[in-house]
């Protein structure tokens, strides 16, 4: 079992807003995309109410300083494939939902070794839906009644869409491509099983790719931001062509926020951004920003652009995601609020005031990876 596979909590004990008094449990992380998420959502939860979480792998602490202070704030650091641990925290404070964000997350990484991704994304889900069961079987009625089991997905789970112009949408048959995909399709059906079978009240969120501040730099976007500033090589996939469908970090959290507390048991929903572009144009975007806050001052490199190397493509890698998120606009009333023109630019904009925190994350693992991966 692996050493990484660790939780971190909060735990909401002071003043309760007027719109919920919600006690959240939020499992997350691994070294992914969605560190961003945590921190927004952790801010969005005080706002709500009470919340715990946690956080599994590569997950930085630090991400979560502007709350770390809060009087409900607690931390928890437990292996969430620890049955007994993860029965003690749930135990101990008392959840009215679980919102289970924890995974290994990096297609890349799953590919080079897939047996983490196995570990944690199916057994360690495995684990959760048991010892949520145990706890929410054991509580009293009303708190039963009110009890949410919210499990976070990606559209990775669909595969690959054939056409220009066909969506994700809720009902699409799963074909994952990938073993990250693969696991985090095992523990979709985990979940729409524990609940079908032992009626434990759950939903699934299914989000297309996420970006904006606090992601770590093995994602495309910060990765292309931090070599960029050092002048390294901008890596892109094959011909750059593959689509994607982009969701600011802030606009998910909110997203997840919101269907943890009005959607309907045993439902799934889309999280989607509306911003399908292609990677490479992604990468040019962030090199025109770049150029206009901070001027290259690299010998022989006028725009960032000239730092583009086209690499071998990725294993299996999908042409085109996109998702429909009219189910969850149309029954839940929510609407991504940024566009990616203004998502982007505040990324970048992140990044480039928060180096200090970006070295410290850029540990001398993480760059054999990058130098391995890229070669």
């Amino acid at each position: 079992m692996s050493q990484n596979n660790y939780a971190k909590g909060l735990k909401g004990v002071g003043q309760q807003s007027a719109n919920s008094s919600k006690n959240f449990a939020k499992f997350s992380g691994g070294m992914d995309g969605l560190v961003g998420v945590y921190a927004s959502l952790a801010a969005q939860l005080f706002a709500v109410s009470a919340a715990f979480q946690f956080l599994k792998g590569a997950g930085n602490l630090e991400s979560l300083t502007s709350i770390e202070s809060d009087a409900r704030y607690t931390f928890e650091q437990v292996d969430i494939c620890d049955a007994n641990k993860v029965k003690r925290v749930l135990n101990e404070h008392q959840p009215d939902i679980v919102m289970h964000l924890a995974a290994e997350s990096h297609v890349d990484r799953s590919i080079d070794g897939p047996g983490e991704f196995i570990q944690t994304n199916i057994v360690g889900t495995y684990v959760l839906l048991e010892e949520a069961r145990d706890y929410w079987s054991n509580l009293d009625s009303d708190k039963k009644d009110n009890f949410r089991f919210h499990h976070v997905s990606t559209d990775e789970v669909y595969g690959d869409l054939e056409g220009t112009d066909d969506l994700f949408t809720e009902e699409t048959p799963y074909a994952p491509s990938s073993p990250y995909s693969a696991a985090k399709a095992s523990s979709d059906h985990l979940v729409r099983a524990w609940q079908r079978t032992f009626k434990l009240p759950t939903l699934i969120t299914n989000c297309s790719n996420n970006y904006g501040p606090y992601q770590f730099p093995e994602k495309l976007i910060p990765m292309i931001i931090l070599n960029a500033l050092e002048g390294k090589e901008l890596p892109i996939y094959g011909n750059g062509k593959q689509i994607r469908d982009w969701l600011y970090v802030d606009d998910h959290a909110r997203a997840l926020l919101h269907v943890a507390l009005t959607g309907e048991i045993s439902e799934t929903y889309n999280i989607g951004g509306h911003n399908e572009l292609q990677n490479i144009d992604v990468v040019k975007t962030v090199c025109s920003i770049l150029d206009e806050l901070v001027p290259s001052k690299l010998d022989g490199v006028k725009q960032y652009q000239q730092l583009i190397t086209y690499v071998g493509d990725r294993a299996g890698h999908d042409v085109r995601y996109a998702i429909d998120a009219t189910k969850l606009e149309s029954e839940l009333g929510w609407m991504p609020q940024e566009t990616f023109e203004s998502g982007i630019r505040k990324t970048v904009e992140w990044y480039l005031s928060h180096q200090d925190w970006v070295s410290r994350v850029q540990s001398g693992e993480y760059q054999r990876w990058i130098d391995k991966q890229y070669q």
